[in-house]
This record gives C-alpha cells, sequence and structure tokens, in this order.
C-alpha cells in the first residue's frame, strides 16, 4: 500500500477491475457468511483502507468496533431476552442470526464532534462512507460483505450493549465472510429514473 503521508500519492488511473467490482457489487446475506474472513494481515488492509474516508475538517468523527464471536454471543444473548417487548418478538429474535453467523463483524459507530462547524449532517455521512469503505476493500480482498442495522442499532437499552455514547449513532454492523455461492442480483434503479442532469 502506498504510504498515507507521501507528498506524491499516485494520481487515478482508469481500472477496468475497479469499475467492474463496483458494477457487481452485492450485498451478502449475512446468515450465509462463513469462513474464512479477513484476519491478520488482510484485516490491518480493510481498516486502514476503511478510515480512508471522506471527512470534511479531518475530525474523523467516526469509531470502529471489531466484534469478535466470543463478544457478539454473549450480546446476542442479552439482546434474545429483550425481543418479548418488541412489536414482533419472533422476528425480533429470528434476525439476531445476522449478527451472531458471520465470522467478521466491524461495529461503524458515528461519533461527531457537536459544535463544530462542519455540520453534524456531513460528519454522519462520512461515517456512512467508511461503511462503504469497509464492503468494498472486503470486495477488493476477495471477500463478501453485508451493511446492516436493525432493531438493535436504535433500541437504547440495546444500544448500551454496545457501549454507544450519548450522541452517538450506529452507521452499521458490516458482517464479513466468505459466501457458499454467489449472491443474487437483485433490481436496480435506473439512472433515468433517479438522475437529473442539467445543462
Amino acid at each position: 500500500m502506498t504510504d498515507a503521508h507521501s507528498p506524491d500519492l499516485p494520481l487515478p488511473v482508469r481500472s477496468q477491475e475497479l469499475l467492474h467490482r463496483l458494477a457487481t457489487r452485492r450485498s451478502a446475506p449475512a446468515q450465509q457468511l462463513a469462513a474464512p474472513a479477513p484476519e491478520g494481515e488482510d484485516l490491518k488492509i480493510l481498516l486502514e483502507l476503511a478510515l480512508r474516508s471522506p471527512d470534511h475538517g479531518k475530525l474523523a468523527p467516526w469509531r470502529l468496533v471489531v466484534l469478535g464471536a466470543q463478544t457478539r454471543a454473549e450480546i446476542v444473548e442479552k439482546l434474545a431476552a429483550m425481543t418479548h417487548r418488541l412489536p414482533d418478538p419472533v422476528k425480533g429474535k429470528a434476525v439476531l442470526s445476522k449478527l451472531a453467523n458471520p465470522p467478521l463483524t466491524i461495529l461503524v459507530v458515528s461519533s461527531p464532534v457537536h459544535g463544530h462547524k462542519v455540520p453534524v449532517w456531513e460528519q454522519e455521512l462520512s461515517a456512512g462512507a467508511v461503511c462503504m469503505n469497509i464492503e468494498h476493500a472486503a470486495n477488493a480482498l476477495g471477500y463478501s460483505a453485508s451493511w446492516i442495522t436493525d432493531w438493535y442499532s436504535f433500541d437504547a437499552e440495546a444500544l448500551a450493549l454496545f457501549d454507544i455514547k450519548d450522541g452517538e449513532k450506529i452507521a452499521g454492523f458490516i458482517h464479513i465472510g466468505t459466501l457458499p455461492t454467489a449472491p443474487l442480483e437483485r433490481p436496480r434503479p435506473q439512472v433515468s429514473e433517479r438522475v437529473e442532469i442539467l445543462p
């Protein structure tokens, strides 16, 4: 990897490989993700690339937590005990498999600097960019990924289990691993329907 502090970073060049990856990017079903997942040098590279995200003001208004299998198992057990108070307890418990099953999960927390001239909304968008960078980095390293939130991303009691502090939000859980088969494509928005090009 190029040194991030180098004064002579290369200019972008056209990359058919990158264009192909972007054109075929597909979220993986989190419940189907299995080993292997990034570890060692691959995980180091992934985390370094995650932090090379747009960040107006150089505030780094986010933090990442790599959730190991043991930590997730303990949290899932506590979350399962909370599902009785959800509108649909059965579904609430079923979605916990997305958190329990993948071999690697990275929690991205939006942690904006309040009172700064950079609006909080821009800082929250930066956290979203970190999530997307993790997905792209995982794909580039040969893994599949799924960026999700579920009820426990917004429930006050559940948030305490993830040590989410006042003023913070969960931007996403990025689950990473390997799929047994390629994921199915889904319908995509058409450029003509969602884009306005002005003269």
